[in-house]
């Protein structure tokens, strides 16, 4: 089959069927990635046209189509302690401050979506290691969500090129990865450290399964979401969190402009939304 053109017209009516179901929106400077990703998931299911194709996408019962054009539709490009001054935040001002009123008996609970290949929860278990003094009286969890199946896949195996894990110190990486074929491989009882699950932003039933988080990294995601769909992704969040908890966004990205739920906190690494103690 070759690549067949598709219209305007059929192109808006994806869109806008993509954007309801993963809150991603494609304007027409993206025809070219998405026409090409269309066009291979159309001779991979023998489409003979995009009608034929389209029709399958929506109807399919299953949603395994939808998810196989979603893994490909995404963006997982990353890498090990990338803005690693909120890490530093996290240890020096976010947890002394969660602990203080933490229940002894309930886990510290700190969700990363998107999780994309693993690099950011496996450096927040590395970090937590290394640098946060309670992390020996103190239980955590890290959980780690991304809408993309077949990355999530790749983040269970945790195995990294070495242009991956150039920014972890060398003494961190003789004690946390091992040497494979393909590059790094982090070792077992930091894979064990991190639950990894599917999770659509988007939608309300996914992100209800997620309770009681201390902490959220939500960075470089609501980029790609419409005025509309960032301010609901940040009202699920705030659901999820604990009173008290905190969110880190990306560097570009300010919750002032997407909602008013939460306060700022200015601490000396880095600024941070947290859901009040008191209702506003």
């Amino acid at each position: 089959m070759t690549e067949e053109s598709i219209s305007e017209q059929d192109f808006a009516k994806f869109a806008e069927y993509f954007y309801r179901k993963t809150g991603i929106k494609f304007d027409s400077s993206k025809r070219y990635f998405v026409d090409k990703r269309l066009n291979e998931r159309m001779r991979a299911t023998d489409s003979d046209s995009f009608r034929h194709y389209f029709t399958l996408l929506r109807f399919q019962a299953s949603g395994e189509e939808l998810q196989h054009l979603t893994n490909l539709l995404t963006v997982n490009e990353t890498y090990f302690m990338r803005e690693d001054y909120q890490f530093r935040c996290l240890v020096d001002s976010v947890l002394p401050d969660i602990v203080q009123r933490h229940d002894r008996n309930k886990p510290i609970r700190i969700w990363c979506i998107p999780s994309s290949s693993g690099e950011e929860p496996y450096s927040i278990a590395m970090y937590l290691l290394e640098e946060w003094s309670g992390i020996n009286d103190w239980d955590v969890e890290i959980i780690a969500s991304d809408i993309d199946t077949q990355i999530l896949d790749n983040a269970r195996r945790g195995i990294y090129s070495e242009r991956s894990v150039r920014g972890v110190p060398l003494a961190w990486k003789r004690r946390y990865f091992r040497e494979v074929r393909e590059g790094y491989q982090v070792v077992n009882d930091i894979r064990d450290a991190v639950e990894f699950t599917r999770v659509n932003l988007s939608e309300s039933a996914d992100v209800r399964r997620m309770r009681d988080i201390d902490v959220i990294f939500c960075r470089n995601l609501l980029i790609y979401f419409d005025d509309l769909s960032r301010k609901l992704a940040a009202e699920y969040m705030f659901e999820a969190l604990r009173v008290g908890g905190y969110i880190c966004l990306g560097h570009t990205e300010s919750m002032g402009r997407i909602s008013s739920l939460y306060s700022v906190r200015k601490f000396p690494a880095a600024i941070v939304y947290q859901r009040p103690l008191e209702a506003k």
